[in-house]
């Protein structure tokens, strides 16, 4: 461990109120060290909401070697640190979170965290994926988005599904035009039939910037673009998992029926 690692955490070792723990993980995350990760991600487990929303920003800036850890935090029974886990992995946008997003903005029962899994399904890092994942991907993160825009009860929730329905629609290629109007329609929907004016003002925005301020896409050349440095085992399991979330869709309860997303998330392992 550096001196410098070892001093800050070791602030956090001896914080005695709320304040100063908040403070030295706030230090601990703007020093931006790799090796820190360990004790960011403890400290979603804090009681301590500024300490985890310290923490979550610290993740998110360090991105890619976060996503082990988070996702191991997945597997614990803390709700508390698994949401907070969950915020930082929609902000990463790592394809290993993405069956993780697919799950909690769908059926997660915090309004916050069901918002932030939304925005990051439509921000994926979409250039990570290998051609042979991406158009499964795509493809759940618009049903799960395209679910939660017309059905979720919170307007903060079906706002932030237009937010990623518009960051999608910017991402695909020009082969998914069907997708794009797909999207458009249910812009219009939610312009029309919205009980918020501000899901409806959103929509509105995102309807008129991509119908008039973004160009048609030049097909995405996934060789061309940077991946990410994930082990091929990462993507043969994230795959799997995406196929097993097809089968319990298709198999276990009709298709648009809302207890379905419910099922997922108990069925599909989430990390």
């Amino acid at each position: 461990m550096s001196d410098s690692l070892s001093a800050l955490t070791a602030a956090i070792d001896r914080a005695d109120s709320a304040t100063d723990l908040t403070d030295a993980v706030q230090a601990l995350a703007d020093a931006c060290l790799v090796e820190a990760v360990p004790t960011l991600v403890e400290a979603l487990s804090y009681n301590n909401p500024g300490a985890a929303v310290a923490a979550v920003d610290g993740l998110i800036t360090l991105g890619e070697p976060a996503v082990a850890g988070l996702l191991e935090q997945l597997d614990l029974n803390n709700y508390t640190a698994r949401s907070w886990a969950i915020r930082a992995l929609a902000g990463i946008g790592d394809p290993r979170g993405l069956v993780t997003l697919l799950g909690a903005a769908t059926a997660d029962i915090s309004m916050s965290v069901r918002r932030a899994a939304a925005r990051g399904l439509g921000a994926m890092k979409w250039h990570w994926f290998p051609s042979n994942l991406l158009e499964i991907a795509q493809a759940e993160a618009l049903d799960s988005l395209l679910f939660v825009a017309q059905s979720d009860e919170e307007w903060v929730v079906r706002y932030a599904a237009v937010v990623g329905l518009e960051s999608l629609s910017t991402a695909l290629p020009n082969t998914h035009a069907g997708w794009r109007q797909q999207i458009q329609v249910q812009l219009a929907d939610q312009i029309a039939r919205d009980e918020s004016w501000a899901v409806r003002a959103r929509s509105l925005q995102a309807q008129q910037y991509l119908r008039e301020e973004v160009p048609l896409k030049q097909e995405v050349v996934l060789q061309e673009q940077p991946h990410s440095p994930s082990y091929a085992a990462d993507w043969e399991q994230i795959l799997d998992k995406l196929y097993k979330r097809k089968v319990v869709e298709r198999s276990v309860l009709s298709e648009g029926d809302p207890a379905k997303y419910r099922q997922l998330l108990s069925t599909v392992s989430l990390g």
